[in-house]
C-alpha cells in the first residue's frame, strides 16, 4: 500500500513539472532584433520583463562593453513618432502597434542612439565599428546627406577596410562593381573611389574606419535627431537635438543654435514645445520660444529626446526623480542610463577588452525594401532560424566563410578585433580584415586576477572546469597578485616587429623610479589584460629587481628578451592610480535649470570687469555649443603672407627635426658669431598683456644631436635663465629630443669655449615633473649663468596631459620661476645702472652729455629712460620646447598668457591668442584636442580664482 502511494505521488509530481514547464514557456515572449550588419537574432524574455532585461541580453549577445551609446528602436512608418525601448517600462506595454515578422514576433532594430562628438572618446575598436556601420547605413539611405565627393572619400575608406591596400595585380578595372558603396553608384564614381583608395596604403581596417568617422563627424547633420515643427509665422522648420543643444533648420540650412548652457527649461503642452533661454546679464526679462509640432506625441517625443541628450552629454551623473516627492502632474520620464562622462571613465578604468569579430562585406543590392521584407538587405541580408541562431541569406556560417574567401590578404598587418569563434577562425581563410591570430598567442593561466583588474575568477576548489571560469587573456597575458602587496605580474609576447609596445623612464642615474612612460596602441602592452598603463611602476623584469639599475640597463634587459627568452617578457609592476578627468561644469537638472551657470554666478565676485567676465561666459558657451572648436579648425595653420626660406636652404635642412615644421624668416632667432651658421629652428613669440607687459618666449624644437651647441649658444645669446621642456627624450620607441644636458655632477663641453654643468636634479613627488639647475660657462669671457630647467614628463606627443590639475600646477611653477628670475635680473640691472651713473658723475661724462642736450633744446622724451632699459634687460625670453616646438609648446604659452590676462582682469579670447602665436610661429597649438583642453583649463582656473576671491571676501567680512 505504501509503495502504491509513493508511485502515485511520483507520477503526480512529474505531471505537475510538465505543467510548470508549459506555463513558463507561455510566460515567455520572443523578440527579434535586426543588427547593424543586417543579421538577426531572436531573444526570449519574460512577458513581465522590463526593457532593461531585453537590452542586457542584446548587449551580452554582442559582447558590447561600451553600450551606453546604443539602444533598440521600434520600426516606424514615415511621419510616425520615433520610439526607443524604455529600459524602465514593461516591454509588453511598449509593443503596441509595432512591426511583426512572419511568426508574429516583435521586430526591433539595434541602432546608435547617442552619436559621440569625437571618435577618440570611444575606447574599443568594436564600438567604433558599430558606429561606422550606423553612419554608413545613414548615408546610404539618405538620412545623412553629403556631397558626392564626400561620399566617394568615405567609400574609399570602406574599400580600404574591407580589401586592404590597393594591389594593381589584384584590383583590376571594375573590382568595386560587386560592392554596394553608394546609393547611386556609377562607373565614374567607382573610378574616383579607386583613386582615393590608392592613397590609403598602410591603413589597417581599424585605422580606415576611424578616419571614416573623423570625416563623417564634420557633416552638417551628423548625430542630429530631427523633428518637424512650425514656428509662429507658420514656416516649416526642423528642430534637431544633438550633443551641443537644440538646432533649428529651415530649408536644410541651420538658422539658429541653442546650446544646453543657454537653455533654462524645456517643456511641452499639447502639441506645442517650449524652451526658456537663460537671461543675459544685460537683460531683465525671460525669453520663451515656442514651436508647434505635428501632434501631442511628436511634442512629447522631442521633449524626451532633449531630456536624454542633455542628461547624457552634459551631466556628470543622471538626476533621478523620486516617485514619492514628485507631486507634479506632468510626465515622470527621466533618463535612467549612464552619462557619457561616466561611460568614458568606466572604459578607461576597465581597460581595453579586445574581441575578435568579422567585418561585414558591402554587397551589391538589387533593391532596397522595408525592414521585414523578403528583399536582401544592405551588406547581405540575413534571417533567423527556429533556434534563434544567426544565418546569412539562408546559408550556414560555413557557407558564408566559403563565400567570403574571394577576398585575399593584401598585406600583413597587426591584429584587429574580429569577432569570430575559435572554430570559425580555424575553418575560414584569413582576410585583410580578419585577425592574424598567429601573431599573438592565446593562453590560459590559472593565476587569480586581482580585484582591481578582474573580469572573471576561478577557484581551484569550485569543481568547475577551468575554461568555464577563467578569462582568456589575449597575447598570453595573465596577472598574479603578490600576497600582501598590490603588485601585478604580466606576461608579454613580442609582436612580429619585436616590439612589446611600451617605453620606460627613470632609473638610479636619473633619481626616478622605473615607470612606464608610453604605451603604443594596438601593441602587446596595449592589448593585454590588464593593460599596461602609463605611470605603472616596474618592480621586476623576468624576476630580477630593477631598483638600483640605470635607465640604459633597464632598456637593455627588455630588449634582450626578444632573443634570449623567445620574445617573452615577464613584468611585475605596481599599478599607477587613475588620475581624475577634467570635464565641463555640470549642467543642472534639465526641467528647471538655474538662470545663471556657475561661471555667471561667480562673476559678481570679481569687481566690475564686465568685459573680462563676458569673455569667460563666451568661452564657456563656445565649448558647450562646439562653436569654439569649429572656429579653431577654420583658422590657418601657417600665415600665408609670411615667408619661410632660410629653413629650406640645403645647409639648414639637416637642422630641422621635422620637414614640415619651419620658422618664419621675420621672427626666427638668428645666431650671432656661430661657426655653424646663424640658423636655428626657433621663433620669438612675444605676447603683449595690456598695461605695458610683454611676456617674451622662444618657441623651438627639441634639439638634435647636431644642434645642441646651437641651442646652448641661443640660451647664452638671449640671456635666458629658464628653459621649459615639455617632452621626454624617447616616446613610443622614437627619439623626440636629444639629451642636451649632462648627468648630475658632470660637465658637457660644447666647443667654442662653452660648457654646461648639471648642478642638481630634483623630481616632483608626483613623478610628472623634473627640475634641474645648470651652470652655463663661457670660458673666454669668464661669464657664468645659472639656468633653471623644468621638464614635464607625463605629456605624450599630439595628446593632452592626463591630469589637468597637474598641468595647471606646472604652469604656475613656470610663472613663479619666471617672476623670480625677473626680480633677480631687475636687481642686477639696477646695480649696473647705479655703477654707470656713479662712474659718469665722477668723470662728468654722462652728466655733461645730458646738460649739453638740454642746452641744445632736447626734451626729456629724447633721452632713453633708465626704467625702459632696465625693463628690456631684465625681461629675457623663456625658452619653451617640446619635440616639434608647436603643439605642447603652444598649449603652455596659451595657458600662461591666459593666466596673465586673468590676473590683469582683461578679456580672454583663446582664439585670438592662438592667432597671435601663429603669426609668429606656424602651427602653434597643433590639434583641436589640445585647444579644447587648454580652454577647459582656462575655465577651471577662472573658477578657482572666483572661489579664492569668495574666501577672501568672507575673511574680510
Amino acid at each position: 500500500m505504501l509503495e502504491r502511494f509513493r508511485l502515485s505521488n511520483l507520477s503526480h509530481y512529474r505531471f505537475r513539472s510538465t505543467e510548470l514547464a508549459r506555463d513558463k514557456k507561455q510566460r515567455q515572449q520572443c523578440v527579434t532584433v535586426l543588427f547593424l550588419d543586417d543579421t538577426t537574432h531572436t531573444f526570449r524574455i519574460e512577458k513581465r520583463a522590463k526593457g532593461v532585461d531585453l537590452l542586457e541580453q542584446v548587449y551580452q549577445f554582442l559582447e558590447l562593453s561600451e553600450r551606453d551609446y546604443f539602444g533598440l528602436l521600434f520600426p516606424s512608418k514615415p511621419g510616425d513618432v520615433v520610439r526607443w525601448v524604455d529600459a524602465q517600462k514593461l516591454f509588453k506595454k511598449q509593443c503596441n502597434n509595432i512591426a511583426l515578422d512572419n511568426d508574429s514576433v516583435p521586430l526591433l532594430e539595434f541602432r546608435v542612439k547617442f552619436y559621440v562628438s569625437d571618435p577618440s572618446r570611444l575606447q574599443e575598436e568594436y564600438t567604433r565599428y558599430q558606429f561606422y556601420l550606423q553612419i554608413k547605413r545613414n548615408i546610404f539611405l539618405g538620412k545623412l546627406p553629403c556631397s558626392n565627393n564626400t561620399q566617394c572619400l568615405l567609400a574609399s575608406y570602406t574599400v580600404q577596410s574591407e580589401l586592404g591596400d590597393f594591389n594593381p595585380h589584384e584590383h583590376q578595372m571594375g573590382y568595386l562593381s560587386n560592392m554596394q558603396l553608394l546609393a547611386d553608384q556609377t562607373v565614374e564614381a567607382e573610378r574616383k573611389i579607386s583613386e582615393l583608395h590608392k592613397l590609403h596604403r598602410g591603413q589597417l581596417p581599424a585605422d580606415a574606419e576611424y578616419n571614416y568617422l573623423e570625416h563623417a563627424k564634420r557633416l552638417d547633420l551628423y548625430g542630429i535627431d530631427l523633428h518637424k515643427a512650425i514656428d509662429s509665422n507658420s514656416k516649416e522648420l526642423q528642430l534637431g537635438v544633438s550633443a551641443i543643444g537644440l538646432l533649428v533648420f529651415q530649408n536644410s540650412l541651420r538658422v539658429n543654435t541653442f546650446s544646453w548652457s543657454k537653455m533654462v527649461k524645456v517643456s511641452f503642452k499639447r502639441k506645442d514645445f517650449f524652451i526658456q533661454l537663460r537671461r543675459e546679464p544685460s537683460e531683465n526679462y525671460d525669453t520663451l520660444l515656442g514651436f508647434s509640432m505635428t501632434s501631442h506625441k511628436h511634442a512629447k517625443a522631442l521633449w524626451k529626446s532633449c531630456v536624454e541628450h542633455h542628461s547624457f552629454f552634459r551631466l556628470k551623473r543622471p538626476h533621478r526623480l523620486s516617485r514619492f516627492l514628485n507631486l507634479t502632474l506632468g510626465s515622470k520620464f527621466y533618463y535612467s542610463g549612464r552619462t557619457e562622462l561616466q561611460a568614458v571613465q568606466e572604459s578607461k578604468q576597465r581597460g581595453k577588452i579586445h574581441k575578435v569579430f568579422i567585418r561585414s562585406p558591402s554587397k551589391r543590392l538589387a533593391a532596397v525594401g522595408p525592414i521585414g521584407a523578403a528583399l536582401p538587405l544592405a551588406n547581405g541580408g540575413s534571417g533567423s532560424d527556429s533556434n534563434g541562431s544567426v544565418t546569412h541569406n539562408g546559408k550556414a556560417p560555413s557557407a558564408l566563410a566559403a563565400h567570403t574567401s574571394i577576398l585575399t590578404i593584401t598585406k600583413t598587418s597587426r591584429p584587429h578585433d574580429n569577432k569570430v569563434t575559435s572554430k570559425q577562425t580555424d575553418s575560414m581563410p584569413r582576410k585583410a580584415w580578419e585577425q592574424q591570430s598567429d601573431e599573438y598567442d592565446i593562453q590560459l593561466f590559472e593565476s587569480p586576477v586581482p580585484p582591481a583588474y578582474s573580469t572573471g575568477s576561478h577557484s581551484p576548489n569550485s569543481g568547475q572546469p577551468l575554461g568555464a571560469a577563467i578569462t582568456t587573456y589575449i597575447n598570453g597575458c595573465s596577472t598574479a597578485a603578490e600576497s600582501g602587496n598590490d603588485l601585478v605580474t604580466i606576461r608579454l609576447l613580442a609582436d612580429e616587429q619585436g616590439r612589446f609596445g611600451f617605453n620606460v623612464k627613470g632609473g638610479i642615474d636619473l633619481g626616478l623610479p622605473v615607470q612606464v612612460s608610453k604605451v603604443v596602441p594596438n601593441t602587446p602592452a596595449d592589448r593585454c589584460i590588464p593593460r599596461v598603463r602609463e605611470g605603472d611602476e616596474v618592480v621586476l623584469i623576468n624576476g630580477r629587481e630593477v631598483q638600483g639599475l640605470k635607465h640604459d640597463q633597464v632598456v637593455t634587459m627588455i630588449r634582450e628578451c626578444r632573443n634570449i627568452r623567445n620574445g617573452e617578457l615577464l613584468l611585475t609592476m605596481r599599478p599607477f592610480p587613475l588620475a581624475p578627468v577634467l570635464s565641463e561644469e555640470e549642467e543642472p537638472l534639465y526641467q528647471y535649470v538655474p538662470e545663471n551657470d556657475e561661471i555667471c554666478s561667480h562673476s559678481n565676485l570679481l569687481d566690475g570687469d564686465a568685459l573680462f567676465t563676458q569673455s569667460l561666459l563666451l568661452l564657456s558657451d563656445g565649448l558647450a555649443s562646439g562653436a569654439l572648436l569649429a572656429q579653431y579648425e577654420l583658422m590657418y595653420r601657417k600665415n600665408p603672407d609670411l615667408a619661410i626660406t632660410e629653413a629650406r636652404k640645403p645647409e639648414n635642412v639637416a637642422k630641422n627635426r621635422y620637414r614640415d615644421i619651419s620658422p618664419y624668416d621675420c621672427t626666427r632667432v638668428t645666431l650671432v658669431n656661430s661657426s655653424t651658421g646663424d640658423y636655428i629652428n626657433a621663433n620669438y613669440v612675444n605676447m603683449e598683456i595690456p598695461g605695458g607687459i610683454i611676456n617674451r618666449y622662444i618657441a623651438t624644437q627639441g634639439p638634435l644631436a647636431n644642434t645642441t651647441n646651437d641651442f646652448w649658444r641661443m640660451v647664452q645669446q638671449e640671456s635666458s635663465h629658464l628653459v621649459v621642456m615639455l617632452t621626454t627624450v624617447m616616446e613610443a620607441g622614437r627619439q623626440k629630443c636629444h639629451q642636451y644636458w649632462p648627468l648630475t655632477g658632470d660637465e658637457l663641453q660644447l666647443g667654442e669655449g662653452f660648457s654646461v654643468r648639471c648642478l642638481s636634479e630634483k623630481p616632483d613627488e608626483t613623478g610628472s615633473f623634473v627640475f634641474r639647475e645648470f651652470l652655463l660657462c663661457d670660458k673666454r669671457s669668464g661669464e657664468q649663468r645659472h639656468i633653471q630647467h623644468m621638464q614635464y614628463l607625463a605629456w605624450p606627443d599630439h595628446c593632452v596631459p592626463s591630469d589637468p590639475n597637474l598641468f595647471l600646477e606646472f604652469v604656475e611653477r613656470v610663472r613663479m620661476a619666471r617672476n623670480r628670475t625677473l626680480l633677480q635680473e631687475i636687481e642686477e640691472s639696477l646695480k649696473q645702472v647705479r655703477l654707470l651713473d656713479a662712474d659718469a658723475d665722477e668723470n662728468g661724462g654722462l652728466m655733461g652729455e645730458r646738460k649739453c642736450a638740454a642746452s641744445n633744446g632736447a626734451t626729456p622724451e629724447d633721452e632713453t629712460p633708465v626704467s625702459t632699459s632696465v625693463h628690456h634687460a631684465a625681461n629675457p625670453p623663456v625658452i619653451v620646447h617640446c619635440s616639434a616646438g608647436i603643439g605642447r609648446t603652444g598649449v603652455l604659452i596659451l595657458m600662461d598668457t591666459a593666466l596673465a590676462l586673468m590676473e590683469s582682469r582683461e578679456a580672454v579670447y583663446p582664439l585670438d591668442i592662438v592667432r597671435t602665436m601663429r603669426d609668429q610661429r606656424a602651427c602653434m597649438v597643433q590639434n583641436v584636442s589640445q585647444y579644447r583642453f587648454v580652454c577647459e583649463c582656462i575655465c577651471a582656473a577662472y573658477m578657482k580664482m572666483s572661489r579664492n576671491s569668495a574666501l577672501l571676501a568672507q575673511e574680510e567680512d
